[in-house]
């Protein structure tokens, strides 16, 4: 199997230029399972694939993360083949807080007798869970508060952290097994994001090398984090992944 990573978008909340940072795991050259929800991120979703996802990772609810839901409700419940089968994978600790962001409305539809969430097949995760037959990893990230944003591992392939500051001691732990690390990067940071000082700071030399930054303030920005000799992403870029060990269910 081949898999790679597409980002969808690579900025912050106020780099709308450069699409909310979202990114979709692809196997065999086909969306598997996508990162969040942004609206920029799910109109560049549509734009490539040519429809709206099937199954998706929510790492915290910061609207340049979850805006899009509002649009995806529609694109499926209005679609018998999709109405209550679009899987999202939320960390329990975030479902209450994603149902007030985005599902906790009088009436999603004018004449009533819809529910927001009649249009998913939500799922909530602890520390991992099973998607298409394989096995991911959540982890913890520091962003905001406690318990409110998280990361997610493929093994072997990926680790993608959300946003969050400096984790050195999970990445210790979930960054373990030659991954590539997408992380959470401006040039400068602040107290709910890392900047590039930060990661120099508390980042072995070997795992910055693994790491391709993104979620970066302005295009100038990224040029400047490259230009200090990092791997850093921009909207549209495919990189091939590792082949996953992760844990895979026997087939049918």
């Amino acid at each position: 199997m081949a898999w790679a990573l597409r980002f969808l978008g690579v900025g912050n909340a106020s780099a709308v230029e450069l699409g909310s940072a979202n990114a979709t795991i692809e196997r065999d050259g086909r969306p598997w399972l996508t990162i969040d929800c942004g609206a920029e991120g799910l109109s560049a979703y549509r734009a490539h694939y040519g429809g709206m996802p099937d199954a998706l990772f929510v790492t915290h609810v910061h609207l340049d993360h979850v805006a899009g839901f509002e649009r995806l409700f529609v694109a499926s419940y209005f679609d018998p083949a999709r109405r209550g089968k679009v899987k999202l994978y939320v960390p329990a600790t975030v479902v209450p807080l994603l149902h007030q962001r985005i599902g906790d409305y009088p009436n999603v539809l004018a004449e009533g007798g819809v529910n927001f969430w009649d249009a998913f097949q939500v799922v909530p995760v602890g520390g991992s869970f099973w998607h298409g037959g394989v096995r991911l990893e959540v982890l913890p990230v520091r962003h905001h508060w406690p318990d409110t944003a998280y990361g997610l591992r493929l093994h072997g392939s990926l680790v993608w952290t959300g946003d969050t500051r400096p984790i050195p001691e999970v990445l210790a732990r979930y960054a373990d097994a030659g991954e590539l690390i997408a992380h959470d990067c401006g040039l400068v940071g602040n107290p709910s994001h890392s900047g590039i000082d930060d990661l120099e700071r508390e980042y072995p030399a070997q795992l910055l090398q693994r790491c391709v930054l993104y979620h970066y303030a302005s295009a100038e920005d990224g040029d400047a984090l490259q230009a200090r000799g990092y791997r850093v992403a921009r909207a549209g870029d495919v990189l091939a992944l590792c082949e996953s060990t992760a844990a895979q269910s026997p087939p049918e």
